[in-house]
């Protein structure tokens, strides 16, 4: 007989019953942590207003490294931080798994908030079998609700749309501007124009005047979104042709800072907008091209967009502030991307921070690099193109890896790390300490923090479908689902 049965109890026996104590014990936990032994259901039906932030694609070292520049170039903490800090707000993970996938993309993501399901990937508030799901907005505006969207992406992208469309491709955003018109959300605001005006639609539909013929304004620049009375009439603002830029671009480039509002300002409009009435509001509020320079391994690009997320994050606390018993905020991300995070570098790690640093003097993203880089750029264009954004000057041993990606003929282990956008990622890992681990979404349980009547219920741990009864119960508004679609899979098989 071996040692583990001497005593009648082997270690199968203590592997099962330590894996049934723990179930206990976190069942146990979770009851208190997610239900609230001590807490009652007096919260519901106290949110007047509903605020949803979104740092599309943001992994944890996104967060964690926003937080830290911060404090390098201002010697304070990021808002997001600061509220986890100083206990201001109920900190969670999220399981992001999809319908079809335990890897999200943002329109299934969206939607899970945004109609309370687990869709396949591509689908915005749409089963499989073609049935629709309502959206969150409409819900609301059926409440006597205002409702909001703002983007930096197109206002039509998917993480916009999964709280107030159905289509079944994410692609479809030619049919998503139809529906924000005909479901009349009061308050739009990001780009996108290629899906209103009647020169780049395929149908010719000049969705400007169909808007401005149900009494919206209708705004393309900074200065005439700051014309407008606060609470006057419903508001369209798309201003750029698809995306806006990213936020380092913006900073430093005069056209985009006069004609194109931040994030931080159009959320202030939009709140000041929405709340005039008294009525109470639903606003989704995103900071979409994390994401994208995450794709790009920008750290530039998603640092400084994290940061201007966080100013939009700084302006919802002032309002909430300002109204703590009846609003309720949520802030998350729908996803991981590329999972950056800040690498050692030199003996015992001192040069990581130093090298972080740098990045403080950039002036513009790897998108405006590759914008004037092809396969005809020389050695020495490609240098000096990287050496007026960042202020580096790169070796020629690196800067022939984008050499050879631009011309189709760089070989790596990793398919993705041969494209150039992604070799000029990698090139700046050498000088600013950020890597990546790829350049695509990722399967993470993501940060959400949450403040605000209903804000203490959400546990430790919650599923991404659970934010939309939040939100309803939050809310006092009454919504059945049509039929038992609820899922209860917790995992992807």
């Amino acid at each position: 007989m071996s040692d583990s049965k001497k005593n009648g109890f082997s270690r199968r026996d203590f592997l099962k019953t330590g894996a049934l104590s723990g179930l206990f014990l976190g069942g146990a936990t979770l009851a208190t942590g997610c239900n609230g032994a001590q807490q009652t259901d007096r919260w519901k039906g106290r949110a007047k207003n509903i605020i949803f932030m979104v740092s599309d694609g943001m992994s944890h070292g996104t967060l964690q490294m926003a937080d830290l520049m911060r404090r390098r170039m201002e010697g304070r903490p990021s808002t997001w931080i600061r509220l986890l800090e100083e206990n201001k707000a109920n900190r969670a993970l999220m399981d992001m798994t999809t319908g079809n996938s335990n890897v999200p993309d943002s329109a299934a993501a969206a939607s899970s908030w945004g109609s309370g399901r687990r869709l396949t990937n591509g689908r915005v508030n749409m089963l499989d079998d073609g049935r629709e799901s309502t959206p969150i907005l409409p819900i609301f505006k059926n409440a006597n609700r205002k409702t909001g969207l703002v983007t930096t992406t197109r206002i039509t992208h998917a993480t916009p749309a999964g709280f107030a469309a159905n289509v079944m491709e994410r692609g479809m955003e030619d049919e998503i501007a139809e529906q924000y018109y005909e479901r009349e959300i009061d308050l739009m605001l990001g780009g996108g124009d290629v899906h209103f005006n009647s020169e780049n639609r395929e149908d010719g539909r000049d969705l400007y005047s169909d808007f401005a013929g149900k009494g919206y304004h209708v705004v393309k620049t900074k200065n005439e979104l700051n014309g407008l009375n606060r609470g006057d009439g419903r508001v369209l603002g798309i201003f750029t042709d698809h995306h806006l830029p990213y936020e380092l671009d913006h900073r430093n480039t005069p056209d985009l800072e006069e004609n194109v509002p931040h994030l931080a300002e159009m959320t202030e409009f939009a709140l000041d907008h929405l709340s005039s009435s008294g009525d109470g509001f639903i606003l989704q509020v995103e900071g979409g091209r994390v994401d994208h320079g995450a794709h790009t391994k920008d750290a530039a690009g998603i640092l400084y967009d994290q940061i201007a997320f966080d100013d939009a994050v700084a302006a919802v606390y002032r309002f909430y502030e300002a109204n703590p018993e009846d609003t309720l905020v949520i802030v998350t991300t729908d996803h991981g991307n590329a999972n950056p995070a800040l690498n050692a570098a030199g003996p015992r790690y001192i040069d990581s921070v130093p090298n972080f640093d740098l990045i403080q003097n950039f002036t513009y993203t790897n998108n405006w690099i590759m914008r004037e880089l092809d396969d005809s750029s020389s050695m020495t264009r490609i240098r000096a193109r990287i050496e007026e954004a960042t202020g580096i000057e790169v070796s020629r041993e690196h800067a022939r890896f984008l050499y050879d990606a631009l011309r189709g003929n760089l070989s790596t282990a990793y398919d993705m790390r041969s494209r150039p956008m992604n070799v000029l990622g990698e090139i700046m890992s050498n000088y600013n300490s950020v890597a990546f681990t790829g350049s695509v979404h990722t399967a993470d349980y993501v940060e959400l923090a949450a403040f605000g009547p209903g804000s203490e219920t959400i546990g430790a741990f919650t599923r991404n479908t659970k934010l939309f009864e939040l939100m309803l119960d939050a809310a006092g508004i009454e919504f059945a689902f049509r039929g038992n679609h609820r899922e209860t899979s917790e995992i992807i098989e």
